[in-house]
């Protein structure tokens, strides 16, 4: 697959061979959904335990009468009504976690990347070199011309260009991590997908290497 590469300055950067195994695979909803299930199940805290009858330490001796009191026959201060008793059935401890399979999520993320590239919402970056204008006005600008849509992801290669990442950061539709950071939530959530040239080659050969599980 052909695509154009573009420059911050709304120029061409030339042509670009994207890898039909990484950007031409045929996205399927079922791989999709059980990738991001598996991502957001995965973001989940962990749930904290509430201290129930037994966990509390507080006085078992009965503190009145059986009868005659005028009140409840209680036998001791740990009884959920009173104020700092064991709540009753309260949350137990639990972790959230999910397996997901490393030829599903390498899958999954070669399906959202295709999807992006098939319905023409992925943009090509010859890179993120702002120069001397590395301020949010300038790049608002210049992001205005690209046609962004309304959120936009961008990827970079190893590391982030500083600049870019400085400026952007008041930009609340943009959103920026490097190549390695790429998975199939945050690539579908937003509406644009931009990649750099140098996050292409670290995509491309992360699914030549090792597979590139997600």
């Amino acid at each position: 697959m052909k695509v154009k590469v573009q420059t911050l300055d709304a120029g061409k950067g030339g042509d670009l061979e994207l890898n039909d195994a990484v950007f031409g695979v045929e996205p399927r909803a079922d791989i999709l959904h059980r990738v991001i299930t598996w991502q957001l199940v995965n973001r989940r805290g962990p749930a904290r335990a509430a201290r129930e009858r037994s966990d509390v330490a507080r006085t078992g001796k009965k503190f009145g009468k059986q009868k005659g009191g005028g009140t409840a026959r209680h036998g001791d201060r740990r009884a959920p009504v009173f104020i700092g008793g064991g709540k009753a059935h309260g949350p137990r401890a639990r972790v959230f976690t999910s397996s997901l399979n490393k030829k599903v999520r390498a899958l999954g993320l070669k399906m959202a990347l295709s999807a992006k590239a098939k319905d023409g919402s992925l943009i090509v970056l010859d890179n993120l070199d702002l120069g001397k204008e590395a301020k949010t006005k300038a790049l608002s600008a210049k992001l205005g011309k690209l046609g962004f849509g309304k959120t936009a992801l961008v990827i970079d290669g190893e590391a982030l260009n500083v600049g870019f990442a400085r400026a952007s950061s008041n930009l609340g539709a943009i959103n920026l991590m490097p190549a390695a950071g790429a998975n199939v939530y945050d690539i579908l959530r937003h509406e644009t997908l931009v990649l750099t040239r140098a996050a292409v080659e670290k995509l491309e050969a992360r699914f030549a290497v090792t597979g590139g599980a997600e």
